[in-house]
């Protein structure tokens, strides 16, 4: 029971820095009973509260961003690029002047992971709600992206499940599907030259997901580090140095 209390407690410096060690080291230290001084005034519950209100903060951050209008495009961290399969293809017709094609299915990819971006909120929202204490040792425990790493192999599944069909019916709307075709017409046309087949839907759907990944860990090292990233009263008091 003493070492239960000891973890749930611990979780109150998730965002330790090297200052900050002396004083973790103390409050484990107090609540294995070799310093009594150790500092103590936080309730379990609220701890653990500020745990999940975290990374409510961090996911709704990277859900947002990601699902405004150029939130994958203009971001070269996790803009889509061409896939390697059909980089020759597209190698070639830009060397013939065709960059303008090449580039609107670019943007047309990035177009489609910023529609289905937003489904993904609920999904986090739901996997913090079951967090268990196990869950928040390990990511005590965990790096700077523990949260983050919880979360993915929580997600993964019902995210990409989620993407899928928003994904494919992005990918008409916005035009994905005909830029590609473009693309393989135009290079067809060129003598000798003939476009192998690529399933566009799967990929598009996991470099999406790569993206939300991306950015939720972000936001977690933010909040770990950075008190201005703290944006609620219960972060401030839970992360507080």
């Amino acid at each position: 029971m003493r070492s239960f209390i000891a973890v749930c407690f611990a979780l109150a410096l998730l965002s330790v820095t090297p200052a900050r060690a002396g004083l973790f080291d103390d409050l484990l230290g107090g609540l294995s009973g070799k310093s009594p001084s150790a500092p103590v005034d936080l309730s379990l519950e609220k701890i653990i509260s500020g745990l999940k209100e975290a990374l409510e903060v961090g996911t709704g951050n990277a859900v947002n961003l990601l699902s405004n209008p150029g939130g994958y495009f203009k971001d070269e961290a996790v803009k889509i690029l061409l896939p390697e399969k059909i980089r020759n293809m597209t190698d070639m017709l830009r060397q013939v002047g065709f960059n303008k094609p090449v580039d609107e299915f670019v943007l047309s990819m990035n177009s489609a992971a910023e529609k289905a971006a937003d489904k993904a909120g609920p999904i986090f929202v739901d996997a913090i709600k079951q967090m268990t204490f196990e869950d928040a040792k390990k990511i005590l425990d965990g790096g700077d992206t523990a949260a983050t790493d919880y979360l993915k192999e929580k997600t993964s599944g019902k995210i990409s499940d989620a993407f899928r069909p928003i994904i494919k019916s992005s990918m008409t709307e916005v035009g994905v599907t005909s830029a590609y075709q473009t693309l393989v017409d135009k290079f067809n046309a060129i003598p000798f030259m003939q476009a192998g087949s690529f399933d566009l839907e799967p990929y598009v759907t996991q470099k999406a997901m790569d993206g939300i990944f991306l950015k939720v860990g972000e936001e977690e090292k933010k909040i770990r580090a950075n008190p201005q990233a703290r944006v609620t009263d219960l972060l401030q008091e839970v992360f507080k140095k």
